[in-house]
């Protein structure tokens, strides 16, 4: 099923989407703006498919021709923009795909939809040819730019778009979906909210990663030894850490967690709130080593790894101070 309310949270862009396909007001360009994995996609889907739906509501009635066309993904004119380099969209990419073929009417459906994902990856000169289309849009055309960064995109472009941004989903609702909709257990689940910090595809995609557990599983097991460990010991521990495909900013949000767990259980003695409350025995070790002070340092050096390693700082060093600052505070 794809229908707006399948849409978990979002409700000041459900409300804007719904009010526009209920008055026929609708736009020539959206700019749908959030992080990755937060449904930006399934909310382009979704609204493409209630613009092409053939019995004209406002939600896509999912048994007609177009909607099971789109469900599928398959609809001739729902047109998904590619591009073969996998970090930039070319100005051929729009050219070819948007510019030349958006003078041709639709095959069946009352709009040509154009959704272009990633696109802040589109080069200033494919946006500028964009632009070409955008000042002299066909009556049908509708062009949906789903973007993790709506920085990237020139002014020009965003003057011509409506601008949605996506809202973080909250705690409860995104706990509520994977224990109802995809059976994942309280624990984990509280786990995985956690880490997604209200992103619902980021919850999804942890839940059922066996990486994440194996990543999450090596890092606390580093964590409740570290003390006893030697640096050698410590180096080796990082060095897996590289094996897995998951970013290393979940493994740092998986230290940074624990930490704060750490400081509440020090501050309250309430396990009710911990987010690692399986751990108790060792959470109340690290919490009864670590001073306040030396959790809040071992916190800020979590940030700072962050920060050096978005700005492309040497790993292995980066990693090394960060252990070591964990090592003394612990």
């Amino acid at each position: 099923m794809a229908t707006f309310h399948d849409i978990i949270g979002q409700e000041q862009m459900k409300e804007h989407l719904l009010n526009t396909l209920s008055t026929g007001k609708i736009s020539h360009a959206y700019i749908i703006n959030g992080e990755k994995s937060s449904g930006k996609e399934f909310i382009a889907k979704v609204f493409a498919m209630a613009l092409q739906c053939e019995r004209e509501g406002v939600e896509p009635c999912q048994e007609c021709r177009s909607c099971r066309q789109a469900l599928s993904d398959n609809h001739p004119d729902i047109i998904r923009v590619s591009h073969e380099k996998p970090n930039s969209i070319g100005v051929d990419d729009i050219r070819l795909q948007v510019n030349n073929d958006v003078g041709i009417k639709p095959y069946s459906g009352p709009y040509k939809i154009y959704i272009i994902n990633e696109a802040e990856k589109m080069t200033p000169q494919a946006q500028n040819a964009l632009l070409k289309t955008l000042e002299e849009p066909p009556a049908y055309a509708v062009i949906l730019l789903l973007t993790t960064n709506v920085n990237s995109l020139l002014p020009t472009i965003l003057s011509r778009c409506v601008v949605l941004n996506m809202k973080p989903v909250a705690d409860e609702l995104v706990k509520k979906y994977l224990m109802e909709q995809l059976q994942v257990p309280d624990y984990r689940a509280d786990v995985c909210v956690a880490f997604a910090r209200g992103n619902i595809g980021k919850a999804k995609l942890l839940a059922s990663s066996e990486e994440f557990e194996n990543v999450k599983a090596e890092a606390l097991s580093l964590l409740k030894y570290i003390q006893d460990m030697d640096l050698n010991e410590v180096i080796a521990a990082v060095k897996k850490i590289t094996e897995y495909k998951l970013e290393i900013n979940d493994y740092l949000d998986i230290c940074a967690i624990w930490y704060r767990d750490a400081l509440l259980f020090k501050a309250t003695h309430d396990v009710n709130h911990l987010v690692f409350r399986e751990e108790l025995q060792a959470l109340r070790r690290t919490a009864q080593h670590s001073s306040y002070e030396g959790i809040e340092t071992i916190l800020k050096a979590l940030e700072t790894a962050k920060r050096r390693l978005d700005a492309n700082v040497n790993f292995e060093l980066t990693m090394e101070l960060l252990m070591l600052t964990i090592q003394e505070n612990s």
